[in-house]
Parts: C-alpha cells; sequence; structure tokens
C-alpha cells in the first residue's frame, strides 16, 4: 500500500506513520527503512530530530536524503520492505531553499522523479507531510511559494497513493482509501 498522512505541527502524523510501519513489521517480518529529510541546522531542529529518533524502534533503518529523495527511494524501495519519508514538506522546503540559493529551478523536475517514482515503486510506503495552506496567507514571497508548492504537492501524491489519513491531535481521519 502506498500512503500520505497529512496534518499540522505535533498533529501525531510521525506516530500515527510509526505504529502502522510496527504492525506491519509484526505481520510481515519485513524492514522499514526511515528516509528523513531534515537537517540538523540549529538547535530548535536538532531537538526534533533527537525526539523523533527517540521514538523509532532501533532496528529500523535511517537514511538521510535532503534533496534526492526519488532516487533515495528508488535506491531502497523492495517488494518486501515499508518505507516511511519523514517529511515530505522539509524535503520541499530544501528544494526551494536550495534553488533560491544556486539560482536554480529544479523543483519542477524534482517533483516529477518524485510523483513517478511513487507510483512505480514496489514496496510499502508511508508518506508524512505537513498541512501548512490552512493558516494566514505569507506575507513574503519565498514563503508564499512554499505553501503554494507543498499544496500542489501534497494534492499530486494524493492523486497516486491508495490511502490519505489527515491527523488531527493525534486521531486519524481516512479521507481516501482504495480497496
Amino acid at each position: 500500500m502506498k500512503q500520505l498522512i497529512i496534518g499540522g505541527a505535533r498533529s501525531g502524523k510521525s506516530k500515527m506513520a510509526q505504529n502502522y510501519a510496527s504492525q506491519w513489521q509484526s505481520n510481515t517480518q519485513g524492514e522499514v527503512i526511515v528516509i528523513v529529510t531534515a537537517q540538523n541546522k540549529d538547535g530548535a531542529m536538532a531537538k526534533r530530530i533527537a525526539h523523533h529518533q527517540a521514538n523509532r524502534p532501533p532496528n529500523w533503518q535511517t537514511v538521510e536524503s535532503h534533496l534526492a529523495l526519488a532516487s533515495t527511494l528508488q535506491r531502497h524501495s523492495q517488494a518486501d520492505n515499508l518505507i516511511m519519508v519523514d517529511c515530505l514538506t522539509l524535503w520541499l522546503s530544501n528544494v526551494l531553499l536550495h534553488d533560491a540559493e544556486q539560482s536554480t529551478n529544479q523543483y519542477p523536475v524534482m517533483k516529477r522523479q518524485l510523483i513517478d517514482t511513487i507510483k512505480a515503486l514496489s514496496g510499502e510506503i508511508v508518506l508524512i507531510g505537513n498541512e501548512v495552506g490552512q493558516g494566514v496567507v505569507p506575507m513574503g514571497a519565498l514563503c508564499r511559494e512554499f505553501v503554494d508548492q507543498s499544496g500542489w504537492l501534497h494534492q499530486s501524491i494524493a492523486e497516486c497513493v491508495d490511502k490519505v489519513t489527515v491527523s488531527i491531535a493525534g486521531l486519524p481521519m481516512v479521507i481516501k482509501e482504495r480497496a
């Protein structure tokens, strides 16, 4: 199954994904690989990363992928494993900031590669993303671009996965599920 879990900050998305992955692993004895996209650039992010690390089982493999998410998924996905991506929103932020710093526009190509890769994967995948478009419209151009691109990225992924769950206060609300 391919699924997207989306919600606000600290809404329980990662916990929900981890619970699913743990249950999947106990039923299949398959390997769980967590692809993390966060970069440890400041104290606040270091705390968030440490929190997530402390809540993952030690037998899960962790792979860092700040920019090349599609190729990382291709390299690690197998029919008998589960990949959890935590999170799409940080990956998007990394790519948009990289484009801004390098005066490039690689994001459209990288997004297309990601969507095509997700469609082609043979193993289980759980993608986690932050819902950022339900708040105030940001004043800065880069912030507005980020909110727009985040919404469009999540829409594109929601189209090609089997299940979409919104997490609110740690409670799941399934908004798409293919039989």
